[in-house]
């Protein structure tokens, strides 16, 4: 039997402008969110239309940056679909305690938006000592940690792979890494160095597929090198909507289409159950 899809990087935005305020990161909101907003009642709806069973909907971080009330929401309405990955001040002193809060509120993993199209420059937030008690706090609590960033932060990341070797870490869409010059793909070495780290996994999502596409890179020449390199169960899927143009289904059968070549074991483990091992909260209840 086919395994239900899952996906691991949607984001929801509220039109409820009052009881939701943007606060994005940096003072910028991003274009996406003003321009093609979704609601967690709108992505059900393209969940629904596309197929796809379960989602770990991810704070917008350049709409609400640290609040992330809404994501908390969604899942409180409708947890047998969705769980959340929030943000908090790794830097505060008191991120320890926010961190247990929005555990508490039934979200069930972190993410650092350290880098991205309102911060183009790689954030020192992951070199920052005064975020290790943040960390500790997510060790503790069982958290898989999702991480934006770009290859130019790779010497902080090896110090937190380092200091905290049980946490899972996830690398959104795939740390950005160059695949411009083709087979075999010398400039993404920085990336493919890292499988080496067992708590590191990879979040494939449609801007690493378009991604894939440019240069002298093929979708099944990339990718076929990152599963090698990786293993499918270290890999998972998300679809970036509604950051990413088009609908669910586009992104999904986009997605799909870019992965054909792989075995049918290791897509069920890109788009599913690699994201059952991140998120627990999204086992079949």
């Amino acid at each position: 039997m086919q395994a239900d899809i899952i996906d691991i990087h949607p984001h929801v935005i509220s039109n409820d402008l009052q009881k939701y305020p943007r606060a994005p990161l940096g003072g910028k909101q991003s274009t996406w969110s003003e321009s093609r907003p979704a609601t967690w009642q709108q992505l059900l709806e393209q969940m629904d239309k596309a197929g796809v069973a379960k989602a770990a909907i991810v704070q917008a971080s350049t709409c609400y940056g640290f609040d992330n009330s809404y994501v908390a929401e969604a899942v409180a309405n409708c947890p047998e679909r969705f769980t959340g990955v929030f943000s908090v001040d790794m830097l505060a002193k008191d991120a320890p305690e926010k961190i247990k809060y929005w555990v508490d509120q039934g979200l069930t993993g972190l993410r650092l938006f350290t880098a991205g199209s309102t911060m183009p420059e790689q954030s020192d937030v992951l070199g920052d000592p005064r975020s290790y008690p943040a960390w500790q706090a997510a060790r503790d609590l069982g958290l898989s940690v999702c991480v934006q960033m770009r290859p130019q932060g790779l010497g902080m990341l090896m110090n937190l792979i380092e200091r905290f070797p049980t946490v899972r870490i996830i690398l959104d869409h795939l740390m950005s890494a160059s695949v411009e010059s083709g087979p075999p793909y010398a400039d993404a070495k920085p990336l493919f160095d890292l499988a080496s780290h067992s708590n590191i996994f990879l979040k494939l999502t449609i801007v690493s597929v378009r991604r894939s596409h440019t240069g002298l890179s093929t979708p099944e020449s990339f990718f076929k090198k990152v599963v090698e390199t990786f293993g499918a169960h270290r890999i998972a899927w998300g679809s970036n909507f509604p950051t990413s143009e088009g609908s669910m289904l586009e992104i999904l059968e986009e997605s799909q289409s870019a992965l054909k070549f792989l075995s049918e074991r290791d897509r069920e483990c890109v788009f599913s159950h690699t994201a059952r091992s991140l998120y627990p909260a999204l086992l079949s209840k």
